[in-house]
């Protein structure tokens, strides 16, 4: 074969051509060649790499600038990659690969297409470099072809890509990189294979991974996917476990820039928690594994991808982290203190103090033996990784970055928790079970019965009380055993969206008693866990669009220029009694056996439209009495104004909801990312509105309480409300300790008598 072809068909190359189009190149071109359905491209040979660099006079500058650099000072490592990156951006392509690389471009018929990078020392079975180089999706025309190859070459002087090459002892000028330019798979629904089971090193079970829309999300971790299990003898599927998406990755047709080629798209809430691939597709995937398996005679890591109603394979590897049987270590069950659960990754089992790093610029925060605890990894954070005893992420799957480099570093891992950046503390220590995907408090040993070794603090006693937000019904045990007063705003959306029908197309069906049997048994879970601590239910808040998303919505919402200030809350309730009936009904079945259920009544208006809705609760036999309070949500800058008139209607308190207020008094909207400097409820117009409506409710004797984020984000701005005589502060469950010890030490520093006087007489 010509070594000094620039440009290889699929076709024209095999698993034996990894020095000359890397080792995803070479595997794309083994699987065409075994009748593998497998989109169709071409590779850009590492040849042309090395000539690109020699052309530009680049090689000497390069290895200069990495001759003195210790891969171990991320600031030092992250100003040369930007250096070496810059000058591979800005050298001129020699005009013939250009040429090249556009010809094969129009001979394959152009349009869509995948640019991928393909490193010389990847994909090996002694080395994993995936995840290291640059993909580009959806990329289309010769010129932005073209600096999609030029921008895989830089990325091979990516911070990570250095890093790895330095702890591996590979040549940085050594290893080459080749660029598949692969025909672009809209993907419905993509995920991973794995022809063994990656945590227990089972050779008897093919593991998937999947979700909607474009599969880099579960690789980089940002969506937990849905996890299926297949056992080879028989093709039987043991296990399915759906994990809920929110929105998927799809193609931006409007994107004019190579990082705009591809958008989050939303999922309607009727699909969030369907399951992704078919049964018969599962068992054509894992046909298809088994068959890659036995080509290659070594287990297989498989990246899939279907397209009206096609299955292709766009990349295999081989799996580089497989254990020997004795290796895995079973744990048995014991009595310690279970923090989270989530999809084992990584067996093992160690402990140390949580780190919780949000972004890569802070991993110089994790040390040696400690855990690593984020939201989701990728390669920046590898440093970080390879210093850390355990790692704990909010998202991802089994073949995560997170779960891939934990099992290649030895070190336990769990993934796919959903809560572990929340309800994990700094400094707090653990225990990570990789091998049962669970997370233990304190430092637990190996044994039968785990022995946690920390005492926890002892309960600050405050008069503030200090209430959590919640909405998930598996977390209500969990923080119902944290210092914490009860709930200060439960959310219906979440559990609503589980139920997945809009509540008139549930009337029009005559299923009102089984909607309200569903919904109860979500809030009964709250209320059984926090009693006799209250329980503040807000009825429910879905804006049109939302409402759309459920079964049979389109047929009952019409489509609003603006649902944020559309037909939603109070206003829907006065005007459809019969289906915030369900609602009542649901809160007069929960409340025969937990009278610590309290109502909250959202987005309010007008004074009029309150007193309807006032009156409707009492006709249905929700009235305010000792154990039932019914609090009135401020959000909207005429529940300032007019807060004695509404507090005239009975009303038993209120709760601030800080995002809406804020948003309507400064006419931003929360969401909008160009406005999001200004949108802040420390405000000086919010700070007088909150502060109205707190010393509003200590003169009239009615609680005041706040659930927005605020009181999470901004303790200085929790302070002002106490000084004010707040009665409550809910905030979200990771903050509980800490608000309590902010309430506190301004209880404590008050000195005015008369003011803890006023305060005792409203809570009473």
């Amino acid at each position: 074969m010509d070594k000094d072809k620039k440009i290889f068909w699929f076709e024209e190359v095999g698993r034996e051509d990894i020095a000359l189009v890397g080792g995803k190149g070479a595997n794309l071109g083994e699987m065409t060649r075994a009748g593998i359905l497998v989109p169709p491209g071409f590779i850009v040979s590492a040849q042309s790499y090395f000539y690109f660099l020699e052309k530009g006079n680049l090689v000497a500058e390069i290895r200069r600038l990495l001759s003195t650099l210790d891969p171990n000072d991320g600031e030092e490592l992250n100003r040369v990659a930007s250096e070496i990156k810059g000058m591979i951006d800005a050298a001129p392509m020699p005009k013939e690969i250009a040429e090249e690389i556009k010809k094969a471009y129009r001979k394959m018929g152009a349009g869509l297409v995948a640019v991928r990078s393909s490193a010389t020392a990847e994909d090996l079975p002694e080395a994993s470099f995936a995840g290291q180089q640059r993909t580009f999706l959806n990329v289309e025309g010769e010129r932005d072809v073209t600096r999609a190859v030029q921008g895989c070459w830089a990325s091979l002087f990516e911070p990570r890509a250095i890093f790895y090459r330095a702890q591996h002892g590979f040549d940085h000028l050594k290893v080459g990189i080749a660029v598949p330019v692969q025909r672009m798979v809209q993907s419905e629904c993509s995920g991973v294979l794995f022809t063994v089971e990656p945590v227990t090193s089972d050779k008897g079970k093919v593991i998937l991974e999947a979700v909607y829309g474009l599969g880099e999300t579960i690789v980089s971790g940002e969506i937990t996917p849905d996890l299926y299990v297949v056992e080879k003898e028989g093709l039987n599927i043991l296990d399915k476990k759906m994990a809920r998406q929110e929105w998927q990755l799809v193609r931006n047709a409007k994107g004019k820039e190579l990082r705009e080629t591809n958008i989050k798209m939303p999922i309607p809430l009727a699909e969030q928690w369907k399951q992704k691939l078919p049964d018969e597709d599962i068992i054509a995937l894992a046909q298809i594994g088994m068959q890659l398996e036995e080509l290659y005679a070594f287990p297989q890591d498989i990246e899939w991808a279907k397209a009206k109603d096609s299955l292709f394979i766009v990349q295999t590897r081989p799996v580089t982290t497989i254990k020997p049987p004795e290796a895995a270590v079973e744990v048995k069950e014991t009595g310690a203190n279970v923090l989270l659960t989530g999809s084992p990754a990584s067996p093992g089992m160690a402990s140390g103090l949580v780190k919780i790093v949000a972004h890569a610029s802070e991993i110089n925060g994790v040390l040696e033996g400690d855990v690593l605890v984020a939201e989701m990894t990728d390669p920046d954070f590898v440093p970080a990784m390879k210093r850390a005893v355990a790692i704990v992420t909010d998202k991802g799957g089994r073949t995560s970055h997170a779960a891939i480099v934990s099992r290649e570093l030895g070190i336990p891992c769990v993934v796919g928790t959903g809560k572990a950046t929340q309800v994990l503390q700094p400094e707090q220590v653990i225990t990570v079970d990789g091998s049962q995907g669970k997370v233990f408090e304190g430092s637990v040993v190996r044994e039968e019965i785990y022995a946690p070794t920390i005492s926890p603090k002892a309960k600050i006693k405050t008069t503030t009380k200090v209430y959590v937000n919640l909405a998930e019904p598996e977390l209500a045990e969990r923080v119902a055993a944290r210092d914490v007063d009860g709930v200060g705003l439960l959310r219906a959306e979440f559990m609503m969206a589980q139920i997945g029908e809009h509540p008139r197309y549930v009337l029009k069906r005559k299923k009102g008693d089984e909607f309200v049997e569903r919904l109860a048994q979500g809030v009964t879970t709250f209320a059984k866990a926090f009693y006799p601590r209250p329980v503040v239910y807000r009825t429910t808040d879905f804006k049109t669009n939302e409402y759309r998303n459920l079964k049979g919505g389109e047929e009952f919402e019409e489509l609003e220029e603006n649902p944020m200030l559309g037909y939603r809350g109070c206003s829907r309730y006065v005007r459809e009694l019969d289906v915030f009936r369900l609602e009542t009904k649901m809160i007069k079945r929960v409340r025969q056996k937990y009278n610590n259920l309290w109502v909250m009544i959202p987005f309010v208006r007008t004074v009029p439209e309150l007193a309807r809705v006032m009156r409707m609760l009492k006709d249905e036999g929700l009235r305010s009495a000792e154990d039932l309070n019914i609090w009135m949500m401020v959000e909207v800058p005429s529940n300032i104004f007019l807060l004695d008139d509404f507090i005239d209607l009975g009303i038993d308190g209120i709760s601030i909801g800080s995002n809406d207020l804020t948003q309507l008094i400064l006419g931003i909207d929360r969401d909008n990312p160009r406005l999001a400097e200004e949108f802040d409820e420390r405000n000086e117009a919010v700070m007088v509105a909150l502060e109205k409506a707190i010393k509003t409710c200590v003169s009239r004797g009615v609680t005041s309480s706040i659930c927005g984020q605020a009181p999470s984000f901004y303790p200085e701005l929790t302070e002002r409300l106490v000084e004010w005589g707040i009665t409550s502060v809910s905030v979200s469950p990771d903050v509980i300790e800490q608000t309590r010890e902010i309430i506190a030490r301004v209880e404590g520093r008050l000195s005015s008598p008369s003011l803890w006087r006023r305060m005792a007489r409203i809570l009473s």
